[in-house]
């Protein structure tokens, strides 16, 4: 088979590294790749967001499926464009159409999605510029701290927490009144703070059956202790250690089996994989919000951690035989540390160049914000490269990951030493 990946992060590094592996693989294109994906694949430099560039791209490599790594194209519905057109409907894309994008795509949505099904999430409000009168009056409602919501996407920069009620108020009036986040902040959602701990939960589905993938948990500021500005990621771990047999029973019950059933009764069709933002509070689960598709960089230690042949399990996943697959997991845990740059995620270089990769041994590399000139891996991105490594619990683990990030060097380098602290 040919395959076409579309993405350029460690998630696709990541995706493109375990189909490699399949005997079924033919020849994997990327784009638009990077440094770590061009020597494992073809890096095809096109722009994903211009579907019929991918449609020409499509037909001239013979491509019999599509995998897409990032949530813009599919908010933007290139699974719609692929089914509506005659020369590509045939061909199989591993990521949901549309409407089921929504689910990421607005917040709003998936809240009023998540309350028609019954599935448990903070309670919320949602305001425009007309009601931001009322917006104040919901805050006034609530207790410290207040958390307000994009209802667009917003490169997963979208979400601000705040102790104190006046700035809340300026913040909100700062969304909707001057476009803050852009179109984003059209919308904005007000939710109540629920207080526990983060993970994330993946499942693939068929549209008819499911899988439910390993769990992990990430790690989303800069500063060490959790603190400063978000990230795209600075690393992740899995399994989660305190998302024991009993806490993913109840998550199944009450959150991934709604799910998948609420798609089913809204017609909502669904191939690809969802991404459930989970809190713990207290013994239960909330959701905080969905994705529609892997997450970066939990994709980095979900993947590695899985057995089976991921092309065969994309044909299932396109021909609704999801149930004929049994998911074999490898009971180590995984740890990937995100190596970045100076500055991010406010502004940062690019183009310094990496060394000493070739130097790790016992881990593996993927590669995030990288492109390669004149022979040499230089920087392309505020996240650069993860460094993923297997051990008999995370501490191991970790451990292995950290020694291996020493040997990397570039200007600016810069990672948290601090993963799994409260764990």
């Amino acid at each position: 088979m040919n395959i076409l990946l579309l993405g350029s992060g460690g998630r696709e590094h990541t995706l493109a590294w375990k189909l490699s592996q399949s005997p079924k693989l033919q020849h994997l294109f990327v784009a638009p790749g990077n440094a770590g994906t061009s020597s494992i694949a073809t890096n095809l430099y096109l722009n994903i967001n211009d579907f019929d560039e991918v449609k020409k791209a499509v037909l001239n490599n013979d491509i019999h499926m599509v995998i897409i790594g990032p949530e813009d194209p599919l908010v933007n519905g290139i699974h719609d464009y692929f089914l509506q057109d005659t020369a590509l409907k045939d061909i199989p894309v591993i990521g949901p159409e549309k409407l089921a994008a929504t689910l990421e795509g607005s917040k709003d949505f998936a809240k009023q999605f998540m309350m028609r099904h019954g599935i448990p999430t903070a309670a919320y409000q949602s305001f425009t510029a007309e009601t931001l009168e009322k917006g104040f009056a919901f805050l006034e409602t609530l207790k410290p701290p207040y958390v307000l919501k994009a209802d667009g996407l917003a490169a997963g920069k979208g979400v601000v927490i705040l102790a104190d009620i006046e700035e809340a108020r300026a913040e909100l009036s700062h969304m909707l009144l001057e476009s803050k986040f852009g179109k984003a902040s059209t919308t904005v959602v007000i939710e109540e703070f629920l207080s526990g701990i983060e993970l994330s939960c993946f499942v693939l589905t068929d549209g008819k059956h499911y899988k439910v993938l390993p769990t992990a948990k990430d790690y989303k500021k800069i500063g060490e202790g959790d603190r400063g500005l978000n990230t795209g990621g600075m690393g992740a771990i899995s399994p989660v250690p305190f998302a024991e047999e009993t806490f993913m029973a109840k998550v199944n019950k009450q959150i991934i089996v709604p799910t998948i059933q609420g798609l089913q009764k809204d017609n909502i069709p669904y191939r690809g994989f969802i991404f459930i933002g989970l809190i713990k509070v207290g013994e239960d689960p909330f959701v905080i919000e969905y994705n529609v598709r892997l997450g970066d960089p939990e994709t980095e230690v979900i993947l590695p951690r899985i057995k089976n042949d991921l092309l065969t399990v994309f044909e299932a996943a396109a021909d609704q035989t999801l149930d004929s697959i049994d998911l074999e997991i490898d009971e180590r845990s995984a740890v990937t540390v995100m190596t970045v740059s100076g500055g991010y995620p406010e502004a940062y270089k690019k183009g310094y160049e990496i060394q000493g990769l070739e130097s790790i041994t016992d881990s593996l590399v993927f590669h995030a914000g990288t492109t390669i000139k004149d022979n040499k891996i230089l920087t392309n991105g505020g996240r650069v490269i993860a460094v993923t490594s297997f051990g008999k619990d995370h501490v191991e683990a970790l451990q292995k990951s950290y020694r291996n990030v020493e040997k990397i060097g570039f200007e600016g380098k810069y990672y948290r030493k601090d993963l799994g602290f409260d764990l």
